[in-house]
């Protein structure tokens, strides 16, 4: 393919709309020099791409219906098998629908991408076949990922669980739910503001959250590249351990990451939180919008590690009250200038580009009108901060997210981990599709309180269901010192040992 030249009407319109009042002498002698230089466009079109191998034969998969897809958490089933041995034998797990799968759709939980199939694997995707494990398809993500509720998806509401009606939590819902429903062993998330662990929380299963950069996101799709993690969504903090063991380490591409030591994760579990310093974050409780079940199922949990040996204690971080709005300023603006303007890869960084996805979601505006109602307002915003302020917000913000990064840093130096709620609240009703648009834009933000600092301090944090109340149940975060997921593993392995959270 030859790449098209513009013509001089185009770049005379572009003249005017760029403020560059060129003359039409001008604007010709430009056209010549643009011509000349697009020919290196046209040599590296002719090229072949660079991209990772495929291995492991594969079939297309299916959207499953009715009875099979009773809770609306499959995006697509199928069956890829690994190798005859290794630490996920006979482990099955599903990716969340924004993981690149060859040969397997991939939507994130949009109608944009709607018949889009990668052709490379993500690199998770072949360290789980590596590992013996089994991929069973993709689950259903919340709209461009931009939501932590559960009912944006282009494809319809992934239901709780535990009470159906209610959401499963977002954006990483049909990982959530799936796993929940023991219809799968484990899931790969995606995390940018809490979207692994808030659904993790609203579903009682244990989801982590990373260190940023730890597990490589070469091959999935990017919201903002400073707050993209992904991680394990597992029933048991052993399985959580044994994924991570599986995808973690360097991979040479991703840019987010650098030389650090993968540890023996699943080691760490037999040591006890006997000796661990449990520092209660005071401002993590009591928000607004806090339900008092969820705060005081928590604070019995924080207990329960005292009784396990921990040392616990309350500590104060003030700017914890401020750390949603640090992170709002860098991922709104962030968000849409890589999603919407920089076709989800952005530029200035050296990763795994799919030149295809980026080519459909160019086409977004064409889809637009069906968006969300949460997603139209965030991409108005977007577009206003960025016209008006061009970037001024989102640079303080990136300042100010190191000192909260230095916040808690203080209170981790003399404590090895943080303990909150992980969500405010319980699980809640999903709004119908005739609700007040307040409301259904409210339901996608209200839950991220304690876990989006987090996404931009880059610590480690955990999730893991502590009590159930309504029926529903109750998680609580541990956040530890970067890569030290070895000590949120203790700590959570223990409490699972001790305490059934369905009888608290």
């Amino acid at each position: 393919m030859v790449v098209r030249r513009p013509s001089t009407e185009e770049l005379t319109a572009a003249s005017q709309e760029l403020g560059l009042s060129a003359s039409d002498a001008e604007v010709s002698a430009y056209g010549v020099a643009i011509d000349r230089l697009l020919t290196a466009f046209d040599t590296v079109e002719r090229m072949s791409d660079e991209t990772p191998p495929v291995r492991c034969p594969r079939t297309p998969g299916y959207r499953p219906a009715g009875a099979e897809n009773e809770f609306g958490a499959w995006a697509v089933k199928s069956m890829i098998r690994g190798s005859a041995d290794g630490k996920l034998a006979g482990k099955s797990v599903v990716l969340k629908d924004t993981i690149a799968v060859a040969g397997l759709p991939m939507a994130n939980g949009s109608d944009v991408l709607e018949g889009f199939v990668p052709a490379v694997d993500a690199t998770i995707v072949s360290r789980i076949l590596d590992a013996g494990g089994t991929i069973a398809g993709k689950a259903v993500c919340e709209y461009f990922s931009y939501s932590g509720a559960s009912h944006t998806a282009a494809t319809g509401p992934v239901h709780n669980p535990y009470k159906r009606g209610y959401s499963a939590g977002g954006s990483s819902s049909g990982c959530a739910a799936l796993v929940a429903r023991g219809e799968v062993d484990m899931a790969m998330g995606g995390d940018q503001a809490g979207s692994i662990r808030v659904p993790a929380a609203y579903c009682g299963i244990v989801g982590l959250k990373p260190t940023y950069g730890l597990v490589p996101y070469t091959g999935i799709m990017s919201s903002e590249f400073t707050v993209d993690h992904t991680g394990p969504m597992t029933r048991t903090v052993a399985d959580n351990a044994l994924l991570l063991e599986a995808v973690a380490g360097v991979d040479g591409i991703d840019p987010r990451q650098r030389d650090d030591e993968v540890r023996p994760y699943c080691d760490s579990l037999r040591e006890g939180c006997r000796g661990l310093r449990i520092a209660v974050l005071e401002e993590g409780f009591g928000w607004p919008n806090s339900e008092t079940d969820v705060d005081a199922k928590v604070r019995a949990a924080a207990a329960a590690f005292a009784e396990l040996g921990a040392r616990v204690e309350s500590v104060s971080i003030p700017i914890h009250r401020d750390a949603k709005s640090i992170w709002a300023s860098i991922a709104l603006e962030g968000y849409y200038a890589n999603m919407f303007l920089g076709g989800g890869f952005g530029t200035n960084h050296e990763g795994l580009f799919l030149p295809a996805l980026n080519d459909r979601l160019r086409d977004w505006r064409r889809y637009a009108p069906s968006f969300p109602h949460s997603l139209k307002m965030r991409v108005l915003l977007g577009d206003y901060v960025s016209k008006h302020y061009g970037g001024r917000f989102y640079g303080k913000a990136m300042n100010l997210s190191r000192r909260l990064r230095a916040a808690y840093d203080a209170v981790l130096s003399r404590h090895d981990l943080l303990l909150m709620p992980t969500a405010p609240m319980k699980a809640q009703p999903m709004p119908p599709a005739d609700a007040p648009i307040a409301l259904q834009i409210e339901r996608t933000s209200e839950q991220s309180t304690n876990t989006a600092p987090f996404n931009i301090t880059h610590h480690p944090a955990l999730t893991l269901p502590c009590g159930l109340s309504a029926g529903l149940p109750i998680g609580l975060m541990l956040v530890a010192r970067a890569f030290e997921e070895t000590a949120l593993f203790r700590a959570a392995f223990a409490f699972e040992q001790v305490r059934d959270w369905r009888e608290r």
